[in-house]
């Protein structure tokens, strides 16, 4: 349990900020992001409680959003550090911004501080604020701080000594100029390795579906088309980006919670969060500005993909079935969106087989995360509706679903309209084999809990799989001779 004030022993107390120190993360943005994610209608009331103060808007979040300290994604040095600290008798007190529910739950959780001093519905406990506060519980000089901002350099220059914590820009060498910096602590990763993890930029594979209707109408050498197609393939992925980011934010809770996506850039704190805010308009601002280069068509769609991947950020990909329905709808917009840049149109049998294909592969992805549920022993994956007992069902639905797609080929080579595009269309119909062993190949692995991968990116790092696409592809050039 906490003390009260009145218990903290003033020696060589160590005050310590929470969010972007103690935290790798910010709880302000990350529960508004979860309020957001509950009911997109709380964008319209956040302006309204801010303009009675930040510690009005806090308090209003607060009320309505629990936090689970126990998944929170701590700095893991710094806090072996306050143990040690603790461990030799010194006495912590937790300083922040953050409002005081969520700085009690976490004191608590740690059991490390023997005060908690934060927001609430009157003072937003930052900058100044907390420099009154420290001042008047200890004195000036008579108490260390830890902290990482620029706005903690005004009480790192009161403070006795100084602990940098994953400083912010420019911060480590301003609060050299103003105190005595004892240690300092950055565990965030360099480079840009985490921005490309966070962009998924292996998942702008899925968007070479854009050249699909260009190389079925066997138009791929004309280099005007294949430029336009060049320009939707990268309009899609900057688009694809950009909801990938907004979507990790709204699913910082239930990644930590996964036992892979807790590694994601956000969740882990690897990046700061307002990086990710920062990014989303920008990159779809970018995506947006390629489509004047693409007939009006492709605006639309890539406008109806957007619309329809938010609505699965926030409410769809918690609807069962309705879920990988619409995955599938989404890698079949890329197909459309490839005709549309290119003015191709789209064949009924190409749509049709796109439907059941991809179906299948979100089924299968779906089945996959139900059994590193099934492992984990838990009745329910979070953020989701489905259940490890509807591991059968989804297997039956996925590997119905990949079969007829199949079944659509090779209906698809009797047709009429397969005459018109290639000389020899009997040869095509050996790649029915071909997608029949992919299929069953997937779904075999994934039955026997070998498949671990978004199923398209495994078929992409898969030598026999990378064979198959490549004897399909040897298959459509025969075909067309």
């Amino acid at each position: 349990m906490l003390k009260t004030v009145r218990d903290v022993v003033d020696r060589g107390v160590l005050c310590v900020d929470l969010d972007g120190t103690l935290l790798r993360s910010d709880l302000l943005v990350e529960t508004a992001f979860e309020l957001v994610r509950r009911n997109v209608l709380y964008l319209l009331l956040m302006p309204l409680w801010l303009l009675h103060g930040k510690a009005r808007l806090k308090q209003e979040i607060a009320n309505r959003v629990d936090i689970d300290p126990r998944i929170l994604p701590y700095h893991k040095d710094f806090l072996a550090h306050l143990r040690a600290e603790k461990a030799d008798g010194r006495t912590l007190a937790l300083a922040t911004a953050s409002h005081e529910k969520y700085a009690t739950t976490i004191a608590n959780h740690l059991n490390l501080f023997d005060a908690v001093f934060a927001s609430n519905s009157e003072v937003n406990l930052s900058g100044a604020h907390k420099l009154d506060r420290l001042r008047t519980e200890y004195g000036a000089g008579k108490f260390d701080y830890a902290g990482n901002a620029r706005a903690d350099l005004a009480i790192w220059r009161e403070a006795g000594e100084a602990i940098i914590v994953n400083p912010e820009p420019g911060v480590a060498k301003a609060a050299e100029a103003v105190a005595d910096v004892a240690h300092r602590f950055d565990d965030r990763p360099r480079g840009i390795a985490p921005y490309v993890r966070a962009l998924r930029l292996h998942q702008w594979l899925k968007n070479t579906l854009v050249f699909v209707p260009l190389l079925l109408a066997h138009k791929l050498t004309d280099v005007a088309l294949l430029a336009q197609a060049g320009i939707a393939f990268l309009a899609f992925g900057l688009c694809a980006s950009s909801v990938y980011l907004l979507n990790d934010l709204f699913d910082l809770q239930a990644d930590r919670r996964h036992p892979t996506k807790k590694l994601r850039p956000f969740a882990a704190g690897d990046l700061p969060i307002v990086h990710g805010i920062i990014a989303m308009p920008l990159l779809l601002t970018a995506a947006m500005a390629l489509t004047v280069f693409l007939p009006w068509q492709f605006s639309l769609v890539l406008g109806a993909y957007y619309l329809v991947t938010l609505a699965y950020s926030l409410y769809l990909k918690r609807a069962v079935l309705v879920d990988v329905l619409t995955l599938a709808g989404l890698f079949t917009s890329r197909v459309i969106a490839g005709g549309a840049a290119v003015a191709v149109p789209v064949s009924f049998w190409l749509l049709a087989f796109s439907m059941f294909i991809f179906l299948s592969l979100a089924l299968v992805k779906r089945y996959v995360e139900l059994t590193m549920l099934a492992r984990t022993s838990r009745g329910q994956v979070e953020g989701r509706g489905y259940r490890a007992v509807d591991l059968e069902t989804l297997a039956h639905f996925g590997v119905a679903s990949g079969y007829m797609a199949v079944l659509v080929l090779a209906l698809y080579v009797d047709s009429s309209a397969v005459t018109l595009l290639y000389a020899q269309p009997h040869v095509i119909w050996f790649l029915c084999p071909i997608v029949l062993f992919l299929i069953s190949r997937i779904w075999l692995l994934a039955r026997r809990d070998e498949l671990h991968d978004d199923p398209i990116v495994f078929a992409i790092k898969d030598r026999r799989s990378q064979l198959a696409v490549a004897l399909g592809a040897v298959l459509m050039w025969v075909a067309a001779l």
